[in-house]
């Protein structure tokens, strides 16, 4: 029998060979498969990370976008704010012009105004001085106040009613009730009613209304008051010169001194203190009293003043007078006080200013 020939290649060859590669591809796959696995987690962490980052990366330009269009509009906005500055720095200039211009014509408004006002002034004064010496045909002639007398008494008193700024002190202590120790302590018992119409206070009075009567129309004036203290004539005008030429203040003022009660003791140095809270100062001063004063800045304590100690005290009050001011005296003599009438008259003539005493019927 003939021998059968070897072949390498045969069937059986080739279905070991596919089975061995089928082996190793099934050992692969499977391994493989494995291998993914274990890939997928090892590498599911990174991913997450990675996906963060990627959505922070498109955040991030997304926001860039957002800042570079807001960049942009504020570059814009920068820009018409220069041309917007620009055109403001060229009106502020203009109105800086037009402003220096305008302080120029307000500067001659206002010295145009002051040379009016002053004109104006001057030619009130001159208007005042001029009815202070016309000759009127009216009932008061050239007075700002009437005043009733008998007849036509004319007095001469030496009375000068000059000055800028007139002052005029009323002594309204008790002692002004009576000429006499005995009537003064009679009087100061009795009504105010009374009081207001002793003859010497009324006197007093009458004393008031013709002194306003002669006060020059351009002049001010202002009436006190005092016992231990003083005040003026006319509420709410303490430290204020009034218009002599305002015939209403007059009025006033001397209603006033119609009203006032005579009481108390006398403070010649507090009625100096108030005239010298007057400004300015006084530059003519007028004093009417009776006798020297009874105490100082404070009542003493003692109830009988010698004639020596009212003396001290009245020198103690001349030497805060304002320096180079008469002082005129009109004087109504009382009773037990006979260094008065020395001591007021070397103040006067001191001063040089007038002294008198009054007769009964004056004025």
């Amino acid at each position: 029998m003939k021998r059968r020939k070897l072949n390498v290649f045969s069937l059986s060859f080739l279905d070991c060979i596919c089975c061995g590669l089928g082996a190793i591809i099934l050992l692969f796959v499977l391994v493989n498969a494995k291998s993914a696995a274990r890939r997928e987690t090892v590498t599911s962490d990174l991913r997450a990370e990675v996906s963060k980052l990627e959505k922070q990366v498109l955040d991030g330009k997304k926001h860039l976008v957002e800042a570079r269009n807001t960049l942009t509009q504020t570059e814009i906005e920068q820009v018409t704010t220069r041309g917007q500055s620009r055109e403001i720095i060229e009106i502020l200039n203009a109105k800086k012009v037009e402003l220096s211009d305008r302080d120029k014509e307000t500067l001659a408004t206002k010295a145009h105004t002051n040379k009016l006002k002053s004109d104006l002034k001057s030619l009130e004064e001159e208007l005042r001085r001029l009815r202070a010496g016309a000759k009127t045909a009216d009932e008061m002639g050239t007075k700002r106040r009437p005043f009733p007398g008998h007849g036509d008494r004319q007095y001469l008193t030496d009375l000068k009613m000059g000055g800028r700024r007139i002052f005029i002190l009323v002594d309204a202590s008790a002692s002004m009730l009576d000429e006499t120790i005995v009537g003064i302590i009679r009087r100061r018992n009795i009504d105010d009613t009374q009081k207001i119409n002793a003859p010497k206070w009324q006197q007093v009075v009458k004393t008031i209304d013709w002194l306003t009567s002669q006060l020059p129309p351009a002049s001010k004036f202002q009436i006190y008051t005092f016992n231990e203290t003083a005040r003026p004539a006319v509420e709410k005008t303490r430290g204020i010169w009034l218009e002599a030429g305002d015939v209403d203040q007059l009025n006033r003022a001397a209603d006033g001194v119609h009203r006032v009660i005579p009481e108390k003791g006398t403070s010649l140095l507090n009625a100096f203190k108030a005239m010298n809270a007057m400004k300015p100062a006084p530059d003519n001063i007028f004093l009417l009293s009776d006798s020297l004063p009874t105490m100082g800045s404070s009542r003493p304590w003692r109830t009988r003043v010698t004639s020596a100690k009212r003396l001290s005290l009245f020198n103690e009050a001349v030497r805060i007078l304002p320096a180079q001011v008469p002082v005129n005296i009109i004087l109504y003599p009382m009773e037990g006080d006979p260094l008065a009438a020395d001591a007021f008259w070397r103040l006067a003539r001191k001063t040089r200013g007038s002294f008198f005493c009054p007769s009964k019927n004056w004025p």
